[in-house]
């Protein structure tokens, strides 16, 4: 199971729900933005916006919010221009860590992630320093209480590449280009994503069994992920259940 996987898992528990509500859907429609900018505005034709647009439904953003951002993204209203940039880093332990942004200003955003890096017990990372440790994946996770068998038997029809058991959900991944596709077989099958998203999955993992280095790792990712800009952190950890549960008690 990825530190990606375990992350989504950790967030989910301590709360993330209880971020506040405008914030979560800044992020989601500045990534509705960028994606209409760069493939253009037709879903159908627009891999990226359609994920990032279900991504959006997904969260509640209304539909008007979300086609204004569209529009903002190919130009049809005016807008702030944002750039994807990404950092990497590491954390406690030498996990590897990458970081998603979309700004408007690429140098306060990277002067501000590398101060939350110092001051979390990190540190930046020259660029592909630790990004050759990580690959592009559609992820989607189901509930729990769905058959693995029957996960496996539509999902591989679909394209899925693989399904692993994350505790408390199944996490499938599959090549970014499949991400709808998968969603859509599940759907079709009545097998409903709790989210489907693209994500950067690390190809291979760190153990960390120290208690209170774990709580390093995952104090630093809570707090780069709580930033604006940010969109998405992603990590090659690998932490005990024994010792997450010390960490959210």
């Amino acid at each position: 199971m990825s530190g990606h996987s375990k992350w989504a898992t950790t967030k989910y528990r301590k709360g993330a729900q209880d971020k506040a509500r405008a914030k979560l859907f800044a992020k989601l429609i500045r990534q509705v933005e960028v994606a209409a900018r760069e493939g253009g505005s037709d879903i159908n034709a627009n891999a990226t916006l359609r994920t990032m647009y279900q991504k959006a439904r997904d969260a509640s953003v209304p539909l008007d919010t979300i086609e204004r951002a569209i529009k903002r993204g190919t130009g049809e209203l005016e807008g702030v221009r944002y750039e994807a940039v990404n950092y990497e880093g590491y954390a406690a332990g030498g996990v590897a860590i990458i970081v998603e942004t979309l700004t408007d200003n690429r140098n306060r955003t990277g002067a501000e992630v590398r101060n939350l890096f110092a001051r979390n017990g990190g540190s930046m990372a020259e660029p592909g320093a630790v990004s050759w440790q990580f690959e592009r994946k559609g992820v989607l996770e189901l509930p729990r209480e769905l058959d693995e068998d029957r996960i496996m038997e539509v999902a591989v029809e679909a394209g899925a590449e693989d399904l692993t058991d994350a505790g408390e959900q199944w996490v499938l991944t599959c090549a970014p280009n499949d991400l709808a596709g998968v969603r859509a077989a599940l759907e079709q099958a009545g097998l409903e994503p709790v989210s489907a998203d693209l994500s950067l999955e690390p190809t291979s993992t760190v153990r960390v069994d120290d208690e209170a280095e774990a709580k390093r790792v995952l104090r630093l990712l809570e707090a780069i992920d709580d930033h604006d800009d940010v969109q998405a952190v992603h990590a090659n950890y690998d932490i005990p259940d024994r010792v997450l549960a010390a960490f959210e008690g």
